[in-house]
């Protein structure tokens, strides 16, 4: 295996960044704006009452002193902080065709961070394996994404097991201020629906599976040695069999309901993105979701 130098190291980030300026477009940018709630309302202005208002918008100081009812006028506060869980285990590293797991989760985590950079947001990172292997606190700055990008791909973690639970814990206690949370991760964990839940009654938490093409679907390509990059276990299975690729697919379909369920249950969105898609339409039609429900017709 070749060893990179910091020069293509570099080079491969820029790629990635100019790759992804082409996806935030101003159109994306907006989706993105209109996605999310801000930290609160403050204050923006006072103007003459007019029908319709609420006589709880009211503002009597100004009303007794002009002789006309004035009513308060409140703006969203937009800053948020964007806050990226992502799973640096050993299954990341695991990609058949076009790119690994990782390789998929840099680039949505470019997408999005660009996007909430170009309205004005911080980004931050927490990585995790089965132990806290690095973590970022929100900032601004294209410094910041870049660093992002840069160890999702090329950290080394200091352990290859997966512990989302204890992720989403150390979220939960390191995250004082409301923040949206993106989850990347396959979900190939155990016992992490209830810290989940708690991490969701305080922050926006958007799941967003990466899972390659052969871990929904068995590809068929004769004899193959499995190997499990987070323990070593190593099988031998025969891919011809159509039985074994259809217990495969059946066992698959029905552990993906169940964990879109859970997540459903604890009020966690769930997008699943495999290395073939293209990102954007699908993040767009997220966006499109989240916005109606925020300004329904």
């Amino acid at each position: 295996m070749l060893t990179q130098t910091p020069k293509d190291i570099l080079r491969r980030i820029r790629k990635i960044e100019i790759h992804t300026r082409t996806k935030v477009s101003e159109v994306f940018r907006g989706e993105y704006h209109s996605s999310f709630r801000g930290q609160g309302l403050e204050f923006a202005e006072v103007r003459e009452y007019q029908p319709g208002d609420s006589y709880r918008s009211i503002d009597w100081n100004v009303s007794a002193r002009l002789g006309y009812p004035y009513v308060k006028l409140y703006q969203e506060t937009r800053e948020l902080n964007v806050v990226f869980i992502v799973d640096v285990s050993a299954s990341q590293d695991f990609g058949t065709r076009m790119m690994l797991k990782k390789e998929k989760v840099a680039e949505l985590v470019a997408v999005l961070a660009f996007s909430a950079l170009s309205n004005n947001d911080k980004v931050g990172m927490i990585m995790y394996s089965n132990i806290l292997e690095k973590y970022l606190p929100a900032n601004k700055g294209r410094n910041r994404a870049l660093q992002m990008l840069r160890d999702i791909l090329y950290l080394q973690p200091k352990e290859k097991g997966t512990d989302l639970g204890a992720a989403f814990s150390y979220a939960n206690l390191i995250l004082k201020k409301r923040s949206v949370i993106f989850v990347l991760s396959d979900f190939l964990s155990q016992d992490f629906i209830q810290p989940l839940k708690m991490l969701a009654r305080r922050h926006d938490v958007i799941a967003l599976q990466v899972l390659d093409e052969a871990e929904l679907e068995l590809p068929r390509a004769g004899i193959i040695n499995f190997q499990d990059p987070e323990t070593g276990h190593t099988i031998h299975v025969n891919t011809s069999n159509p039985l074994l690729r259809k217990r495969y697919a059946t066992h698959t379909r029905a552990a993906q309901e169940e964990l879109k369920t859970e997540l459903a249950k604890a009020s966690v969105e769930h997008l699943l993105f495999t290395p073939k898609d293209e990102i954007t339409g699908i993040l767009r039609g997220f966006f499109e979701r989240r916005k109606r429900r925020r300004y329904p017709s």
